[in-house]
């Protein structure tokens, strides 16, 4: 089975840049409507064991069914602490700084600037 959490943005140009110059991610498509909104992309996180991909679009206005609230996305990655200190250095809102947990995971958050949460972590749930 796979999962792909999609999100929705006021501003996804602002989103991708985000997520891949600061996050790391790769964009892989960015499809536009007629008005040059956003209407899907899709961005790959690659933590050299495995790939998951985000979707990512507009808004709209009216809110449409798909136009939820704020959403935290886990992601795991082998070197947290070198990916907190790139965006750190980029500038990026932490919202929780490196941490040892309990379970054995060293993790991180950051928001992006439509406040949702990314963690990085480097525990990997079972299958």
């Amino acid at each position: 089975m796979s999962i792909h959490p999609t999100l929705r943005y006021a501003d996804p140009r602002a989103a991708i840049a985000f997520l891949t110059g600061t996050l790391g991610f790769q964009e892989l498509h960015v499809y536009t409507g007629d008005d040059g909104s956003v209407a899907h992309a899709e961005l790959a996180w690659d933590d050299g064991d495995d790939t998951g991909i985000v979707m990512l679009g507009s808004r709209t206005d009216p809110p449409g069914p798909f136009d939820t609230g704020k959403a935290v996305i886990y992601l795991t990655v082998g070197d947290p602490d070198a990916l907190h200190d790139k965006a750190v250095a980029a500038g990026a809102n932490v919202v929780m700084g490196l941490t040892d947990q309990d379970y054995g995971s060293r993790e991180f958050a950051v928001a992006d600037a439509e406040d949702n949460r990314w963690s990085f972590g480097t525990y990997r749930p079972a299958s």
